[in-house]
């Protein structure tokens, strides 16, 4: 009787280790899943902070945008949450000389309607990115995102090349941004209807939506399971997710707390530390690819003087409004790149607080009386806008900030027709390639500042061209001083990107270029 008592116990041991180990999901290679799929709510809802330009991958240039869209649609690379290039569709790449990328397709990808995904599937995406006119008669505004990309030639269904037309180092760096589409689906539906009812290779399928309210997509069960070196390899968790449009911060910190939404973006650093306190709700942050910066026109006088430009770097103590308007959650950067970047100049130093040798500047220029002016914004940089006035106040210069919407103030900043404005600029490469190019370049598309250096010119060009990294990173550390020296920015902070969920969220991870991907992400049922 006591063997037998002893076999069952034993047994019941063994039955209670067997289905502990099946219930904890093991290791993430094995999707972290919960035991049964009954734990799992059927809906994850997300509450974003902007509204959607666009659900036609080849037609915007901007993050919220991209963060749905890649939920749908997969890149021939992707990049991990820290920053890694790994292939997704793409099986393997390989350059066969500084100008010609070879990549081989992962067979048996499917888009949401069952066609097959081929090389004629990845030739028409670029064809459509980099071809003028090709879209209606539209270019595709993400064409200035593939440098020097020329031509995509089709060597066998499974097999392309992409020729550039000059070596361009940071190609694999800036494909994450380029989605594949497929072409039998667009020639036959055409591109208006397309960006109505998009059909990709992602891990959710688009339902329904409009684009100032929500997004809806349901899971895409043919998934191939997106990059090996990004598990699970296997369909999403969710069986639906929703992407809320809820651009009043309170009201998106009040649907979180809630349990409206599962996941937001763009976590006020005032409320950081209630947040924290719920026992309902995580806060989770990453290192952010974004600069926020105070730009000067320096073709209109008193900004013109270089001296009123250091002068206004000195008057600013970035660190205290850093501490007290940001709560400490960004760092001050020490001239215009992000303190990851590469090739960051490591011996500029932040101009630090001196409001004596910001006045001693401004005399010495002629403006010992100090001046008037307007400090322009939009109401997302309201609170930091004000602390900086209310420094150069300090030292006799009379700013006054006004607030704008980005619609109406963007072409005033292209036509040179403001004279002090904070915005910010995205650097998602943390290469200088596509952060200096276009702020600090003469005449491109985000030199609000008006800035122009003929050095600084040339030594972005060259950079641009070269793929010794060792040279690459000298010629940026060299633009980055001439900059610094001649400081059209009040050079100013990155940021950290938080966001927020409830506790029940599983293998939610923040990215740093702010992305949300939801492929593994799931909400456990109360």
């Amino acid at each position: 009787m006591k063997k037998r008592v002893r076999q069952s116990l034993v047994g019941l041991m063994v039955l209670m280790f067997v289905l502990t180990v099946a219930g904890c999901g093991g290791k993430k290679e094995a999707g972290n899943q919960p035991s049964q799929e009954a734990q799992i709510s059927d809906i994850l809802v997300v509450g974003m902070s902007d509204s959607i330009l666009t659900l036609d991958p080849a037609m915007h240039r901007d993050r919220n945008t991209e963060t749905v869209i890649r939920n749908m649609f997969d890149g021939l690379v992707t990049r991990t949450p820290d920053g890694k290039i790994v292939p997704e569709i793409a099986e393997s790449y390989t350059q066969l000389s500084p100008t010609v990328w070879e990549f081989k397709i992962r067979r048996g990808i499917t888009f949401h309607n069952g066609d097959p995904l081929t090389a004629d599937d990845v030739k028409f995406t670029f064809d459509r990115l980099i071809t003028e006119g090709f879209i209606d008669g539209k270019t595709s505004p993400r064409k200035g995102l593939l440098g020097s990309l020329e031509s995509v030639e089709k060597v066998d269904d499974y097999t392309v090349r992409l020729n550039l037309a000059q070596p361009w180092p940071i190609l694999l760096r800036m494909l994450p941004h380029q989605q594949i589409v497929p072409k039998k689906y667009l020639e036959e539906k055409g591109n208006a209807y397309f960006a109505d009812n998009p059909i990709g290779a992602g891990p959710f399928k688009f339902v329904e939506g409009k684009l100032d309210e929500r997004i809806v997509m349901e899971r895409y069960e043919g998934y191939y399971g997106g990059s090996p070196e990004i598990p699970p390899i296997e369909p999403a968790r969710s069986k639906r997710v929703i992407f809320e449009i809820i651009p009043e911060t309170s009201t998106r910190v009040a649907a979180l707390q809630s349990g409206k939404v599962h996941i937001i973006q763009n976590v006020p650093t005032d409320m950081v530390e209630q947040l924290k306190a719920s026992p309902e709700i995580d806060v989770k942050m990453a290192e952010g690819t974004r600069v926020y910066m105070i730009e000067m026109n320096v073709t209109r006088a008193p900004f013109d003087n270089v001296k009123v430009r250091q002068a206004l770097n000195y008057a600013v103590d970035m660190d205290q409004i850093v501490q007290k308007v940001l709560g400490g959650y960004a760092t001050v950067l020490a001239g215009p790149n992000l303190q990851n970047s590469f090739a960051i100049n490591t011996d500029l130093k932040p101009y630090g607080y001196d409001p004596e040798k910001a006045k001693q500047l401004l005399k010495e220029a002629g403006y010992e009386k100090g001046f008037n002016m307007v400090f322009d914004t939009t109401e997302e940089f309201k609170d930091v806008a004000e602390a900086v006035a209310t420094y150069l106040r300090q030292v006799g210069i009379n700013a006054t900030v006004r607030i704008w919407d980005w619609g109406v103030l963007k072409p005033l900043l292209e036509k040179g027709e403001r004279q002090l404005i904070m915005s910010s600029w995205g650097n998602s490469t943390q290469d200088p390639y596509d952060f200096m190019i276009p702020k600090l370049k003469t005449k491109d598309r985000g030199n609000y500042s008006l800035y122009s250096n003929n050095r600084v010119d040339k030594l972005l060009d060259e950079a641009s061209v070269t793929m010794d990294e060792a040279k690459r990173a000298d010629m940026y550390k060299e633009a980055q001083e001439i900059v610094y020296n001649d400081a059209p920015w009040i050079f100013g902070y990155s940021k950290k990107e938080i966001e927020g969920s409830l506790k029940g969220v599983q293998n939610w991870v923040p990215s740093s270029d702010s992305r949300i991907n939801l492929h593994d992400v799931y909400l456990l049922k109360k």
